[in-house]
């Protein structure tokens, strides 16, 4: 009895075991087939999902690239449109910039023209001027021989030819004013011709000893000057230099622009600056006569004095 406890084998409690190894395998491989199931839902989904974030982001690449490419058309068609332009702008330009030439060019040559109008009418004024003032002297200087001939003739007759103006002295047929004031030779030249003479012109020594007697040393304005040619030295009459009295070594036009002539308070004759001021200046105009009531309706008019310098 024991002999046969000790031999037997027990068959279901093996059973039993292997029936709990297989659902424990079925139970792993459906787990395992659960998992690569859901795995590969996932895969499928991403893969999904990224091809549809593929697509969008490819259509929106080609809704970009359309876009881009048209505003780079757009941009080329402007870049042409700019070179047109640019070309038009540069044609223009050139042209503007002939047409200055050409205007420059026919504002030269009108100034050129006009310059030209301008030197001949400054020569047309010149010469008439020059030919006024020539017949100017020529009239003045007949008028005043026709009134020293007439003079002549009176006292031949016996008149009286030495009435002079107030504060004007007589001699030899012409009065004289000394004039006193700081004046330059023109200013001096005006003064006397405001007062109806002009500056003395001296033709002998007795006249010159006459005016030693009342400048009174001082240097005074005569009507002597070379503005017109140096050298050539003219009095206010119009006549030439007879008679002299230039002090040693005058005149010698110092500082080139010595063209009028002064007499010092020594009596002789200096050349000086024309714009220099001097104390003293002596004017003449001829005398007038005593006429009578017929010789006075044929008294010659005393020359008009000329008031240009």
């Amino acid at each position: 009895m024991n002999s046969q406890n000790q031999g037997y084998w027990e068959p279901p409690r093996k059973r039993c075991c292997c029936a709990r190894r297989g659902t424990q395998l079925m139970l792993v491989g459906m787990l395992s087939t659960a998992m690569w199931a859901g795995l590969l839902a996932l895969l499928l989904l991403w893969h999904w999902e990224t091809e549809k974030n593929l697509k969008q982001l490819g259509d929106t690449a080609i809704q970009n690239v359309s876009h881009v490419t048209k505003d780079l058309q757009k941009f080329q068609s402007n870049q042409l449109a700019q070179k047109s332009q640019d070309s038009q702008l540069s044609q223009n330009l050139n042209k503007l910039q002939e047409d200055l030439i050409n205007v420059r060019s026919q504002n030269s040559e009108l100034s050129q023209n006009l310059n030209r109008l301008k030197d001949d009418l400054v020569n047309i004024k010149s010469l008439g001027l020059n030919e006024k003032r020539t017949a100017s002297d020529s009239l003045e200087k007949l008028q005043e021989e026709v009134a020293k001939l007439w003079i002549e003739i009176l006292i031949s007759k016996g008149t009286a030819c030495n009435i002079c103006p107030k504060n004007w002295l007589h001699f030899q047929q012409k009065c004289y004013y000394f004039g006193k004031g700081s004046k330059q030779w023109i200013q001096a030249r005006f003064t006397c011709s405001d007062l109806q003479g002009r500056l003395v012109s001296i033709h002998s020594q007795k006249e010159q000893d006459f005016l030693m007697q009342h400048i009174n040393k001082k240097d005074s304005w005569i009507g002597l000057q070379d503005l017109n040619m140096e050298g050539e030295f003219v009095w206010s009459d119009g006549s030439p230099v007879g008679y002299s009295n230039w002090n040693p070594g005058e005149p010698n036009n110092g500082g080139q622009g010595e063209d009028c002539v002064m007499m010092r308070g020594s009596g002789h004759w200096n050349d000086a600056f024309c714009r220099s001021y001097l104390d003293a200046w002596v004017c003449e105009q001829l005398a007038t006569c005593e006429l009578s009531a017929p010789l006075a309706s044929v008294t010659p008019t005393r020359p008009t004095p000329k008031s240009e310098p």
